[in-house]
């Protein structure tokens, strides 16, 4: 059982760990704001085997090498941030507009057997739908929603009920919608290619997911990426150098292609380009991570 430490008991652990602290109480402000267990999420690629128990730290790491790949790290998600709503709302539009124009913009897309499902047991796609309708206190469900009757959703219009959904059943309607077909008809309506579309929709939630929960995207693999078509990667690497499948380089090239071929621009891949040159520790942290042996994430 490892005891609490004070923030000053932790800066000085880092000491004795054999990590350079210039000043203990800048360090110990940055844990107060930050956490020991998040600063620690980075420092594992910088001690000897955490994997083994050995948490001493190589020679020559030092607390500021570490706070400032924290930083970038925070700085990239909040840049993020902005693409990946841009993103999310393109995808709504687009799914109402075909929804509403092959199949009604009333109840079939409530209906369960507009989807194709996953295995019995896992809840149902029209489900996950009623349920963020449920759940929703806008005033545009509200005016639509009718309690006490068979359907309380009759008269809710797919542009209205799209909005209510979280970024998660969005994409599982896309990936299921018309039995399996509504992928398709979305990447046209974008020109995207079709090709893994719902599998790269879905990699764009796992990451908007990951950096809303201020999760560390330096050095972390996707292990379920979508397939980013090969001329979106030949673009990026012209750009950008050698980066790996399934790296959030990867994923930003994914998602800056689909946003581009929606009609929205958001240069990310340029500002990446421009901030983090090639070869530093934060780019290859991004184009080719590596998983610490410890299980840590």
């Amino acid at each position: 059982m490892k005891p609490s430490l004070t923030w000053h008991e932790q800066a000085r652990l880092l000491s004795r760990r054999g990590m350079a602290v210039a000043d203990h109480d800048e360090c110990a402000d940055f844990l107060r704001t930050r956490g020991y267990y998040r600063l620690s999420g980075y420092a594992r690629y910088f001690q000897r085997a955490p994997h083994d128990g050995d948490d001493t730290f190589l020679p020559g790491t030092d607390f500021e090498q570490i706070r400032d790949l924290h930083d970038a790290d925070e700085a990239f998600r909040h840049r993020l941030a902005i693409p990946l709503v841009r993103a999310e709302v393109l995808l709504r539009t687009h799914y109402a507009q075909i929804v509403a124009q092959h199949f009604g913009p009333y109840e079939s897309y409530l209906d369960p057997d507009f989807f194709v499902d996953a295995a019995q047991g896992h809840e149902r796609t029209a489900e996950l739908c009623r349920r963020d309708l449920d759940r929703s206190k806008e005033r545009h469900i509200l005016r639509y929603r009718e309690t006490g009757t068979s359907d309380p959703y009759a008269a809710l219009p797919v542009w209205s009920a799209v909005e209510s959904w979280s970024f998660g059943t969005l994409s599982k309607c896309i990936e299921r919608g018309a039995r399996g077909d509504l992928a398709d008809l979305v990447a046209t309506s974008l020109g995207v290619a079709k090709a893994g579309f719902a599998y790269r929709i879905r990699t764009l939630v796992y990451v908007r997911n990951l950096c809303a929960h201020h999760g560390r995207i330096w050095n972390h693999s996707v292990l379920d990426a979508g397939p980013t078509p090969n001329n979106v990667r030949h673009r990026a690497k012209r750009l950008l150098g050698q980066f790996e499948p399934r790296s959030i380089i990867d994923v930003v090239a994914s998602l800056e292609d689909i946003l581009i071929r929606g009609g929205v621009t958001t240069p990310t891949l340029e500002w990446i380009a421009a901030t983090h040159p090639r070869g530093s520790a934060y780019w290859e942290g991004l184009a080719r991570p590596r998983p610490p042996r410890d299980g840590h994430r």
